[in-house]
């Protein structure tokens, strides 16, 4: 039987955190893990071959996660940060399929404070599971920052799709580090969803494909509001063929400022990939600035992008407002269309939520 979480954590806190899309109740979740500041609150596993743990009792227990800690940005030959206190520890046995996602909530509640964490993600060979993972900010916290770095290993056969959504406010400033490593026809489909308001956030998630038949997706959904500047990249290094990747990002400029990238890179032939952003700016303050690259030197790929910034059409308003809707329930309409939620590759019980999310959200900013 499982912690119980609502007798741990104060009902203002979680309610901060139920923005983020953690389920309290836990009725359609595989396991719960929740660290506030630099306290691990809740760590446990409610599906057999599912491990949680935090990320320093995981190297303590395990030699080969101590191999692993870092290596992912070997790949890259990046460094990472080392000074990280805190983070989580998931892996999905091999051949296991676990239906109902896993959550994870990383929370700021002490002013000024500055929570830096590691976490590794592992789904061994024929596994497949869905992550979410939320980050928030209790409203009494100011002046606080967020470093998240996270690596996933994908092994063969394996299946991940990760869901991150964040809800701080306007005083957070958030830098999340990570990278995926995706071996023989594995999967990964990273979703970012971010709908209020933060100070600046700064992020370049990347996936290399090692091993042919394996895929990548990006998928953003963001939301800007006015004084928040968002630093938003993706990248996909195809380096085996018969690879396959895509970027697609939704971003909708309410005054805020957003750079959304977007990089693929072919290092071997027989490869697929596409990037897609498109940008609805509602307020003239607002800036929406879209940074493709594609690169390769082989001659058989096919790789393409595409890039659309725009404002909503006086048409499609003056038609909504004719059909008995005001001005702003129109926009309202319009701007849900945009932010299309099926981009996600999400099973129902997750889109459901995040629909109610964004709905939450649209109410008080249009």
């Amino acid at each position: 039987m499982s912690e119980s979480i609502d007798r741990k954590i104060a009902k203002e806190d979680l309610d901060n955190m139920s923005l983020s899309g953690l389920d309290k109740n836990e009725e359609n979740r595989g396991g719960s893990f929740i660290q506030q500041d630099n306290e691990l609150l809740i760590s446990h596993s409610l599906f057999k071959g599912v491990e949680i743990l935090s990320i320093e009792e995981a190297l303590d227990k395990y030699p080969e996660v101590r191999e692993l800690h870092g290596s992912a940005f070997g790949y890259l030959d990046k460094e990472f940060p080392k000074d990280t206190e805190g983070g989580y520890f998931i892996r999905v046995e091999r051949g296991k399929r676990v239906e109902l996602p896993i959550q994870a909530c990383l929370y700021l509640k002490k002013k000024n404070f500055k929570q830096r964490v590691h976490n590794i993600i592992i789904i061994e060979e024929g596994a497949s599971a869905h992550l979410i993972t939320g980050c928030a900010a209790s409203k009494a916290t100011s002046e606080a920052e967020h470093l998240g770095v996270s690596e996933f290993y994908v092994k063969k056969n394996g299946y991940l799709n990760f869901s991150m959504i964040h809800s701080w406010h306007k005083d957070i400033s958030v830098k999340p580090i990570s990278a995926a490593i995706v071996e023989e026809s594995g999967s990964f489909i990273s979703n970012y969803v971010s709908l209020r308001p933060v100070k600046d956030i700064s992020m370049y998630p990347t996936a290399i494909l090692k091993g042919s038949g394996s895929r990548a997706s990006f998928n953003s959904l963001i939301l800007s509001h006015p004084g928040t500047i968002q630093d938003i990249g993706s990248r996909v290094v195809l380096k085996s063929s018969n690879t396959s990747a895509e970027i697609t990002s939704r971003v909708v400029s309410l005054g805020g400022k957003v750079i959304v990238r977007g990089n693929l890179k072919a290092e071997a032939k027989d490869v697929k990939a596409h990037l897609e952003c498109r940008g609805l700016i509602i307020n003239e303050c607002g800036i929406i600035r879209a940074v493709p690259e594609i690169e390769t030197e082989f001659r058989d790929v096919e790789i393409s992008h595409e890039a659309a910034i725009g404002k909503i059409s006086r048409e499609e308003i003056e038609y909504l407002c004719s059909r008995g809707f005001s001005h702003e329930e129109a926009q309202s309409i319009i701007v849900r269309g945009f932010m299309d939620i099926e981009i996600l590759a999400l099973p129902d019980i997750l889109k459901r939520e995040i629909r109610e999310l964004e709905d939450k959200t649209l109410q008080g900013s249009l």
